[in-house]
């Protein structure tokens, strides 16, 4: 059977180009009697149902390449053929239509305009990086991903959307820069990407195929919690993989408050729930001090970083952190200080809350002010 019935994410507009990597011609068709049913998140099902209609897209059934890459796909989703006749304008046609097996229990109706609203940005991409993986995903390795998937891509959708200023460096045109992939994405939560860079050169020229290595990592919101009446911060203590992999003797890090945006979360509705998941702090507002990456030469992280002014406890430590997600912390409410001794001593040796203390130290004054106290 040479034609394929694309229900679902996979009948909205770029997911199919995206798994396949073709511009296919796709004609408008549905089948009566059925419906969708299964999460908004994953691929739906189809079930019968009198009086609907499945509404969806023929198109050829891939080849090659494409086709590998549309069965790897199809494969991490569950995806199953099932023989359907559809109806199009000129008549009735039998075609392949992929489907989600039925979900246990009763499944919600899977409904195109909820999809759009959450997913229509974002899937395109998420559903390019299953094609690519390499190996193939099980549905069992999709399922631990997906989130980091999404996360990965409302990042690079974030970072399309939000560009910085270029008033002393170069302003980036069409064509100035390009990148592709020299091999698939490696590792379960973050990812390693190989590429090949070209981008144009001060001198005029160009740089061609240059071999580099990129750890694909997140978009996260750091919160400095700031008492400014008692003077005190928050700093959250716990182990790192970075240090003890780099040889440190001590892999423990005081860093601030600090979590990845989830998808269709925004920076600042992240640092709220953080700073409630972490430290049991019922912010109300964030206080921007700036954002950017912390290691543009090898990584694709951005940090979001906010101070949040709040009623912090006399100087002491406590537990926090969520046990379902594994997360060992210890919360130390310090004077600022003391917090900035640790600095100097090297103690705080993450460059992120380096700089937020340091941002605290020329506004804090003005913070102390406005909160009634006097430093005379």
């Amino acid at each position: 059977m040479q034609k394929l019935f694309l229900v679902g994410p996979l009948a909205a507009e770029g997911v199919f180009e995206a798994v396949t990597g073709l511009v296919a011609s796709q004609r408008p068709a549905h089948f009566a009697g059925h419906a969708l049913v299964g999460a908004l998140d994953a691929a739906p099902a189809v079930v019968a149902r009198q009086g609907a209609t499945v509404k969806g897209r023929l198109v050829a059934r891939p080849e090659g390449t494409a086709r590998d890459r549309f069965e790897s796909y199809a494969a991490a989703l569950e995806l199953t053929e099932h023989t359907v006749e559809v109806t199009l304008p000129d008549g009735d046609v039998a075609a392949a239509a992929l489907c989600a097996p039925m979900p246990d229990g009763d499944a919600p109706d899977w409904h195109s305009e909820d999809w759009q609203d959450r997913w229509a940005e974002i899937w395109p991409l998420i559903a390019a990086e299953i094609a690519d993986h390499a190996p193939p995903l099980s549905p069992g390795s999709f399922a631990r991903q997906r989130t980091m998937m999404a996360v990965r891509a409302s990042a690079r959708l974030r970072a399309k959307r939000d560009p910085a200023p270029a008033t002393l460096r170069r302003a980036a045109r069409p064509g100035d820069f390009a990148w592709r992939a020299d091999a698939p994405l490696s590792g379960e939560f973050f990812k390693l990407a190989g590429l090949r860079i070209e981008h144009l050169r001060f001198d005029g020229g160009r740089a061609e195929a240059l071999p580099r290595e990129v750890l694909v990592g997140v978009d996260a919101t750091l919160v400095l919690p700031y008492d400014p009446r008692r003077d005190r911060v928050l700093l959250v203590e716990q182990f790192r993989t970075g240090p003890a992999r780099r040889g440190a003797p001590n892999p423990w890090s005081l860093e601030p408050v600090a979590g990845i945006v989830d998808p269709g979360e925004t920076p600042e509705a992240a640092g709220l729930r953080e700073a409630r998941e972490e430290a049991g702090l019922a912010l109300d507002t964030l206080i921007p001090i700036f954002s950017g990456y912390p290691s543009p030469g090898s990584n694709t992280d951005y940090f979001h970083c906010y101070l949040a002014l709040t009623d912090l406890p006399a100087e002491e430590s406590w537990r926090g952190g969520l046990a379902e997600e594994h997360e060992d912390l210890r919360l130390h409410a310090v004077s600022f200080s003391r917090a900035m001794d640790l600095v100097q001593s090297g103690e705080i040796d993450v460059i992120p809350v380096q700089g937020m203390l340091y941002w605290l130290a020329h506004h804090r004054a003005r913070l102390r002010a406005d909160a009634g106290v006097s430093d005379a």
